[in-house]
C-alpha cells in the first residue's frame, strides 16, 4: 500500500515543481513509510511513497516499461497480476520485476486507456504516457484507493490524499457549500465532490485521461441487478462460498506478516475461518473493546478466536481515547463524522504492532442486505404503496399527530419520526431515515447566509440519481446500489483507509471482491433479506464454516457510547468547541447550544448531529489556523 502524487501541464513544469512535488509526496509518508521514488521529464512528475508488500527489493515506483515511455505510479494490490503476466509475457512483453505494478505499464501498453477494465482488485493510478503526453488516472471499482485531484491553470495536481493539494502555491480554500451540506446530513462528502471547491475525487470505476485538449472522464464499470438469475438456495450457497473463497485467496499474496480484524460478528470471522482453512496456519487477529457493554463485541470475538486458535490480541477503547480526534481530523482533510473511526484507528494502530497486512469483512452489508434499515424501509415502501402520492401525506401526517395512541401498533410504526418517513416519497423517505441531522434540524443549525447561498439545493438530489439508475423495479437492489455508491464508498471505505493508513497497515477486504459483488447482484433480494433476516443466504451458506453462536448473534453496529461520553468524559472539551464563535458564519451557534442543552438534559439523544458538528469544528481548526477565513454571506 503506498501514496501517490503528480504534477502534469499542458507546457513546461515550473522551476519549482519538482521540489513542490516533494512536499506533496512527502506529506504521504504515513502512506508509504519504506521508501519513496520520483520521475520527471519536461511535462510531467510523479511521485511516490512505498509501504512494501510484494517484491519487496525490485517494485520500487514509479516504474516504467522498457523503453520508458510509459511511466506509472500505482496505490493497491492487483490480485490477478500473475495470470495477468503470464498472458503479457506470451504476448512478448518483457518484465524485469515480479511487482505487480509492472504488469499495469504492460497492460496499458496492450489494450490502452481503458486497461482498469482487466484489473482486479484495489488500486488508484497515475500513469504517464510520454510519447502521447497523456495522463491517466483511475480508480477501481468500488473506490477503496481514494484519489484526489485539482486542475489549477493549465496543469493538473493529483495525490491519495488531499493534504497533498493543500502544497500547492495559491491553492483556493473556498468552501463547496453543497459539500458542506452534503456533509451535514450524511457524515462525509461523496464524491466527486471535496470540501474545497477546487479540489474533486475522481469516482471510483473511473478513469480521467488530461492532455492538451483538457479533462476527459469516463466509466468504466457498474453493477447491475436488472437480472436476477434462478438457483435453488444450495446452489446459491455452493457458488458463493467457492467464489469468496477464492476472494480470500486471492488476497493471501504476501511477503510480509499478515493478519484480520476479526469483531465477533459473521463477516469479519467468516473472512478468518477461510483464512485459517486455506492457509492452514494460525491467523493473527486483532480487535477491540469498550468499557460499556451494549457497544463491547470483544468477549464474542476473543471466543471464536480461541476456539479456531488464532494469535489473538485486544485493544480496549476508553474515552479518553479521544485525545486521538485532533490526529484523526488531519488524516481525514475533510469533515468526517463516523464515529466509528476511532476503534477502527484503534484496531489498525493494534494490528499493525503484529502484520503489515490485515484482511477485514466490510462489504458483508452492503452484498447481503445486513442493515436493520432495510428490512424497516422495505415495510414503509409497502406501506406506502396502499395510498396514492396525494393521500399518503395527509394520512401519515394525521397519524403522526394520533402517535401517542399507538401502543398496538407493529414496532416500526411507535416512532414520530417513521410516520414523517412514510409521509414522503420512497427515496426521500430513505434519506430522511438515515440523514444523521435531519432535515428540519440542518435547516435550524446552518446559517441563514448559507442556506441563502445554497440557492435551494438538496443532498436528497444525490440520493435520488443513484436509487433511478438500476434498471431494476426491485426497492432493496436500488437501496443497495445507491448505499454502494455513496455510503459504501465515501463513509466505510475512506473510514477504513485512512485510518489504516494512518498507521502504515493495508487493508483488504474480500467481500469487496468485484467479481463476488458481481454474482450477489445477479442474486433475488428475497435470498439476502428473507423475512426479517438480512444475510439470510449468506450465514445459510457459512453454516459449514461458522458455529451457531455466530450465525445466531444479534448484529452489532461497530459504534462508540457518543451519547454517553458527551454528558461525561467529553462533556467539558466538547462544550470548548461546539459553544464558541464559528468564523466562517455557517452555522447557527445559538441553536447549536440549544441542541447541546436538549442533549445533557438526558431526555433526547441529539449525540449524532452534535458529533456532526464537534467533528467539522475540528476540522475547521485544523484547515484554517493560517488561513484568512472569507465569511459565508
Amino acid at each position: 500500500m503506498c501514496g501517490i502524487a503528480g504534477i502534469v501541464t499542458q507546457g513546461r513544469l515550473a522551476d519549482g515543481d519538482q521540489g513542490l512535488l516533494k512536499r506533496m509526496t512527502r506529506a504521504l509518508y504515513h502512506r508509504g513509510p519504506d521508501g519513496e521514488g520520483y520521475y520527471f521529464d519536461e511535462r510531467a512528475g510523479l511521485g511516490h511513497r512505498r509501504l512494501s508488500i510484494i517484491d519487496l527489493e525490485a517494485g520500487k515506483q514509479p516504474m516504467s516499461n522498457e523503453d520508458e515511455s510509459v511511466w506509472v505510479t500505482f496505490n493497491g494490490e492487483i490480485y490477478n497480476y500473475l495470470d495477468l503476466r503470464k498472458d503479457l509475457l506470451a504476448k512478448g512483453h518483457q518484465f524485469k520485476t515480479e511487482s505487480d505494478t509492472e504488469v499495469i505499464v504492460h497492460l496499458y501498453e496492450e489494450v490502452g486507456e481503458r486497461f482498469s477494465e482487466k484489473l482486479r482488485g484495489m488500486f488508484a493510478i497515475g500513469l504517464w504516457d510520454k510519447r502521447a503526453q497523456r495522463l491517466i488516472l483511475t480508480r477501481d471499482r468500488v473506490g477503496k484507493k481514494p484519489l484526489y485531484y485539482s486542475v489549477i491553470g493549465n496543469a493538473l495536481y493529483f495525490a491519495s490524499e488531499m493534504k497533498s493539494l493543500l502544497h500547492v502555491p495559491n491553492f483556493n480554500r473556498d468552501i463547496d457549500l453543497e459539500a458542506l451540506s452534503d456533509y451535514f446530513s450524511l457524515l462525509y462528502v461523496p464524491a466527486p465532490k471535496a470540501i474545497f471547491k477546487s479540489v474533486r475525487k475522481l469516482k471510483p470505476a473511473h478513469y480521467l485521461v488530461f492532455d492538451n485538449r483538457g479533462v476527459r472522464e469516463s466509466c468504466y464499470w457498474d453493477l447491475s441487478f436488472d437480472r436476477p438469475e434462478v438457483r435453488t438456495e444450495q446452489q446459491w450457497c455452493d457458488e458463493f462460498l467457492a467464489a469468496y473463497e477464492e476472494a480470500v485467496r486471492l488476497r493471501l499474496r504476501s511477503d510480509v506478516p499478515l493478519g484480520a480484524f476479526l469483531s465477533g460478528g459473521v463477516d469479519s470471522s467468516s473472512v478468518v475461518a477461510l483464512m485459517q482453512k486455506i492457509n492452514g496456519n494460525r491467523v493473527t487477529t486483532c480487535s477491540v473493546g469498550f468499557d460499556e457493554k451494549e457497544f463491547d463485541e470483544s468477549a464474542a470475538a476473543a471466543r471464536f478466536a480461541t476456539s479456531l486458535g488464532t494469535e489473538h490480541h485486544e485493544e480496549r477503547v476508553r474515552a479518553d481515547a479521544l485525545s486521538v480526534l485532533d490526529k484523526l481530523v488531519w488524516h481525514y482533510d475533510e469533515p468526517f463524522a463516523d464515529s466509528s473511526a476511532v476503534p477502527t484507528y484503534y484496531v489498525s494502530q493494534a494490528a499493525r504492532r503484529h502484520v503489515t497486512v490485515a484482511l477485514s469483512g466490510d462489504g458483508g452489508d452492503e452484498n447481503f442486505a445486513g442493515y436493520r434499515r432495510y428490512f424497516h424501509d422495505c415495510l414503509q415502501y409497502r406501506a406506502r404503496s396502499l395510498f396514492p402520492d396525494a393521500l399518503r401525506g395527509p394520512v401519515f401526517g394525521t397519524l403522526g399527530r394520533w402517535y401517542p395512541k399507538l401502543d398496538w401498533a407493529p414496532r416500526f410504526l411507535r416512532a414520530q419520526a417513521t410516520f414523517r418517513e412514510l409521509s414522503r416519497g420512497n427515496v426521500e423517505g430513505y434519506f430522511y431515515s438515515i440523514s444523521a441531522t435531519k432535515p428540519e434540524n440542518k435547516q435550524t443549525l446552518l446559517s441563514g447566509d448559507l442556506r441563502q447561498s445554497l440557492n435551494g439545493y438538496d443532498s436528497l438530489v444525490l440520493f435520488e440519481d443513484y436509487y433511478n439508475r438500476p434498471k431494476t423495479h426491485d426497492h432493496l437492489s436500488r437501496l443497495q446500489y445507491l448505499d454502494i455508491k455513496t455510503y459504501l464508498v465515501d463513509d466505510i471505505l475512506v473510514k477504513v483507509d485512512r485510518a489504516s493508513m494512518a498507521n502504515s497497515l493495508e487493508v483488504r477486504s474480500p467481500l469487496l471482491d468485484h467479481v463476488l459483488m458481481e454474482l450477489m447482484a445477479r442474486m433475488p433480494s428475497s435470498l439476502k433479506l428473507k423475512g426479517s433476516t438480512g444475510k439470510y443466504i449468506f450465514k445459510k451458506s457459512l453454516e459449514p464454516v461458522l458455529p451457531r453462536e455466530i450465525l445466531t448473534r444479534r448484529k452489532q453496529g461497530f459504534g462508540v457510547p457518543v451519547a454517553e461520553w458527551f454528558r461525561e468524559d467529553l462533556k467539558e472539551a466538547a462544550a470548548g468547541v461546539l459553544l464558541q464563535n464559528d468564523p466562517m458564519g455557517v452555522l447557527n451557534t445559538k441553536e447549536i447550544a440549544d441542541l447541546w442543552s436538549k442533549h445533557q438534559s438526558g431526555l433526547r439523544d441529539f449525540s449524532t448531529p452534535l458529533w456532526t458538528l464537534l467533528m467539522f469544528r475540528l476540522w475547521q481548526e485544523n484547515y484554517f489556523k493560517n488561513t484568512t477565513v472569507t465569511p459565508i454571506g
